[in-house]
């Protein structure tokens, strides 16, 4: 296990070679934990903007090159946290929903999450900006930093609402470098070092406003369900209590504003659960 608490958090970079070495992993697998530390760190605190600052990160990984990253943010208003879980083997890439579960006891308003499906359109008009005129991006910017000029797009309740306003601080050397580079895909564009949250919120609301590729706004928080108690360890097996809670959760699903055809995918999903929970009964 790479990382911890506070400062102890970016320690990551330096143990995991450390620690990968021992464990006999070849240079390629220490490039690979390397870039999943760095990106879970970057998505968390960047691309998903859910006013939750991370302080905690670890990742932890075994002989084969297997990891999984689990970070904690704070809020600094509601003083409550948020766990972020990630593991190898659930994720296509970076971003594009790529976390196991996130972990909160609340559901935020206006959340830009830049790794949602909806997102994606948004992502690549996003790469197309940084690679054009940095001056024409400059200009864009400047017409939406005043409220006035977002009214036409927006409607008079969401100007000026938290996430829909404009940076008004921007590193324009920032953007001339990465015209330079010339990102290919928005997993490399975040990765550029100095990109923060400030900078792929303009990119997301120059597309989205001008250019009409719309970005997920919804909070991507999932809640666990399960049983056990505070100090990580479930109760013994209970059949009539599982039984009751797959029958919640089969009412859930059926009773949720959802597409058909996810509901009956949710539900195969439950049914194989159950099977694997008690087989054959």
């Amino acid at each position: 296990m790479a990382g911890g608490k506070g400062k102890k958090s970016t320690s990551a970079k330096t143990e995991i070679p450390l620690l990968a070495e021992s464990s006999g992993l070849s240079s390629a697998k220490i490039d690979s934990l390397l870039h999943a530390s760095r990106m879970a760190a970057k998505v968390d605190s960047a691309a998903v903007q859910d006013g939750y600052s991370l302080y905690h990160h670890v990742i932890l990984f075994d002989e084969r090159g297997n990891w999984a990253v689990v970070q904690q943010g704070m809020n600094p208003r509601s003083k409550m946290a948020r766990r972020y879980h990630w593991l190898s083997g659930d994720i296509p890439n970076f971003v594009r929903e790529p976390h196991t579960g996130i972990i909160s006891d609340t559901k935020n308003s206006s959340v830009l999450d830049m790794t949602a499906l909806q997102s994606e359109e948004n992502q690549k008009v996003c790469v197309d900006l940084v690679n054009s005129d940095t001056n024409s991006l400059k200009s864009s910017v400047y017409r939406l930093i005043a409220k006035s000029t977002l009214d036409p797009w927006l409607g008079s309740d969401m100007v000026g609402a938290s996430g829909y306003e404009m940076p008004r601080r921007l590193d324009w050397g920032l953007f001339r470098h990465i015209y330079e580079i010339q990102p290919s895909n928005y997993e490399e564009l975040l990765s550029m070092r100095g990109l923060g949250g400030a900078t792929v919120r303009a990119l997301s609301l120059v597309a989205e406003l001008m250019y009409g590729a719309k970005a997920s706004w919804s909070d991507p928080v999932k809640y666990s369900f399960a049983h056990g108690g505070k100090d990580g360890v479930p109760y013994p097996v209970a059949r009539k209590v599982y039984d009751e809670s797959i029958r919640f959760l089969d009412g859930a699903i059926e009773g949720s504003e959802i597409e058909r055809e996810e509901r009956t995918d949710a539900l195969k999903k439950l049914a194989n659960f159950s099977e694997r929970m008690f087989p054959g009964q």
